[in-house]
């Protein structure tokens, strides 16, 4: 059983911070895509669906990042 926690009835010690955080609508990134078909082997597909669960994502998210990586890399 976990010990019960103690309050007591001391005065908090703050201090304000600017606020820092964008607006919501700066958080949306909203970039134009084309949908086209690709074929990739098995083994690729496989290892980006692991690594997309284990991080909680989507895998054709993860490819699609890849890609534009890669190509703003050699623009």
């Amino acid at each position: 059983m976990k010990s019960k926690i103690k309050y007591t009835n001391e005065p908090l010690k703050m201090e304000a911070v600017e606020d820092f955080l964008p607006p919501p609508e700066e958080l949306v990134l909203k970039q134009d895509t084309v949908k086209v078909t690709i074929g990739l082997s098995k083994p690729t597909i496989e290892f980006f669906k692991t690594k997309a669960r284990q991080n909680h994502t989507q895998y054709q998210k993860m490819i699609r990042r890849l890609l534009d990586l890669y190509a703003s890399r050699f623009r």
